[in-house]
């Protein structure tokens, strides 16, 4: 595949890049890149778990990366998710696994990696004690926003370990390229700074052919929940980047969530009541959800309206709908109707998977009898 083609699929899926000239570099020096992704399993999956991350992985894939996805069970103990039960937290886990079955992810061409073969590796603790003593006490309280912890509310000393345990991973990964979201960028750029110590990256064996030999950063958006933006809550000192963070779609808040087991009729419901202001862009989370999702999963986005309102629309890019959407000649009411109903063909084949499937439907059954907590 052309370079320029591989660079256009990859920039798609970033909402930071750090940087255009190293993700050049790498991909003209290696043919299959290793990027990774890794989630806490925890609670029931959400539009950005189980229908954007699959979206994203299709340009990736496209793209000829190699694609990990790690399952971290260690972290998502630490961080307390269902109580610290380990059982209960691998229960999750392997839920995800059919979640992104359900929703058409080639899992022959991604390879599901779970955090406890790391966590039993004295190599990977020799990487986690060498990266905290090349980085700061402060510099770890910052990076808590990884774990979704901002202030006080980063008590336990356990949490301490979080930043210098996903370091670790990239390293241990071998990955050439995180491609997690834009709300795990602190502990990406402390990768980067770890790999600038060659005294300290010659012990770990990893080879990235980046520029620098640095791990490259394609962070992904954050999906917006449906009440829109929210003041930030000190997650980032950049401020942009903060709010973006603090009004994310939240499986802990889920009357501003869609999940993957929604009816049809509460899709409709939950996006009727989202935030969608008229001839407004930003912070929309139903434009938001037409741009990021629906016009990644199809080409034509069909938006049927009595005669009376100007009749049946098609729209074939993104751009032609945000210019009629700011242009009043495209109403909320009319755009919330066809989201919901493009976000429902997404999700049905999940729905259907854990309906027929006995093995997923009682996995799911049982996940739904877990307390979440965090």
């Amino acid at each position: 595949m052309d370079l320029e083609v591989r660079l256009e699929l990859i920039k798609s899926v970033g909402e930071e890049i750090i940087t255009d000239d190293e993700l050049k570099t790498l991909l003209e020096t290696k043919e299959h890149p290793v990027a990774y992704d890794g989630f806490e399993p925890s609670g029931i999956a959400h539009l950005p778990v189980g229908i954007y991350r699959p979206l994203l992985l299709k340009n990736l894939i496209n793209a000829g990366i190699s694609f990990k996805l790690l399952l971290a069970d260690s972290f998502a103990w630490i961080n307390n998710k269902f109580g610290g039960d380990l059982d209960q937290i691998r229960d999750a886990g392997r839920y995800f696994v059919e979640v992104w079955k359900a929703s058409g992810v080639d899992m022959k061409k991604v390879e599901v990696v779970w955090h406890k073969a790391f966590f039993d590796d004295p190599e990977y603790w020799k990487k986690v004690i060498l990266i905290a003593k090349n980085h700061s006490v402060t510099r770890t309280k910052r990076s808590l926003t990884i774990a979704g912890r901002a202030g006080e509310d980063s008590k336990q000393a356990a949490l301490m370990f979080y930043p210098s345990m996903q370091c670790a991973d990239i390293f241990h990964i071998g990955a050439d390229i995180c491609q997690l979201g834009l709300d795990q960028r602190k502990v990406n750029m402390l990768a980067r700074e770890i790999a600038g110590k060659k005294e300290v990256v010659k012990s770990f064996n990893y080879s990235n052919k980046g520029v620098n030999g640095k791990p490259v950063v394609v962070s992904h958006k954050m999906l917006l929940g449906l009440s829109g933006p929210k003041d930030a809550l000190g997650f980032d000192e950049n401020s942009s980047v903060d709010i973006s963070i603090s009004s994310k779609m939240s499986k802990s808040i889920p009357e501003s969530s869609i999940f993957v087991h929604d009816s049809k009729e509460v899709i409709k419901k939950k996006i009727n009541r989202a935030y969608c202001p008229a001839k407004v862009v930003e912070g929309n989370p139903v434009v938001e959800y037409s741009k990021e999702i629906i016009f990644r999963a199809f080409d034509e986005f069909e938006i049927k309206r009595p005669k009376k309102f100007g009749g049946d629309v098609s729209y074939y890019s993104y751009e032609d709908m945000e210019m009629d959407f700011k242009k009043e000649k495209l109403h909320p009411m009319d755009l919330k109707i066809a989201v919901a109903e493009y976000l429902d063909r997404l999700i049905e084949p999940i729905r259907t998977h854990f309906e027929k499937d006995t093995k997923a439907r009682k996995l799911y059954e049982t996940i739904k009898t877990y307390k979440v907590t965090r």
